[in-house]
């Protein structure tokens, strides 16, 4: 593909002023202009996301959801299991700073 990552930069920047426009003049989710503006704004994301891997081996943090894919819930559900998993060793902190309260009392 070989596209220029700073060429791609802006045409990124500029899909996503074009998806705030369409989103700000917008009545509702059946929008074509929308819809449109979405669908460009993905393209665009695409293109920068492997110009920057083609050219410096780094890809953005961002993932694009396709909004028809059943499976997306499934991919929260891991999220789901991190939350989980951080409040666990919030209790687990508790705990340990209840024993060293009760250390420094003693």
């Amino acid at each position: 593909m070989n596209t220029d990552p700073r060429a791609a930069l802006a045409a990124l920047i500029a899909a996503l002023e074009r998806h705030y426009e369409a989103a700000a003049a917008s009545h509702g989710d059946d929008d074509p202009a929308l819809d449109a503006a979405t669908d460009g704004l993905t393209t665009a994301f695409d293109a920068y996301d492997d110009a920057l891997f083609e050219a410096y081996d780094i890809a953005t943090p961002l993932i694009v959801f396709d909004g028809d894919d059943e499976d997306d819930d499934d991919d929260f559900d891991d999220f789901d299991d991190l939350d989980d998993d951080e409040d666990d060793d919030e209790d687990e902190d508790d705990d340990y700073e209840e024993d060293g309260e009760d250390d420094q009392e003693r």
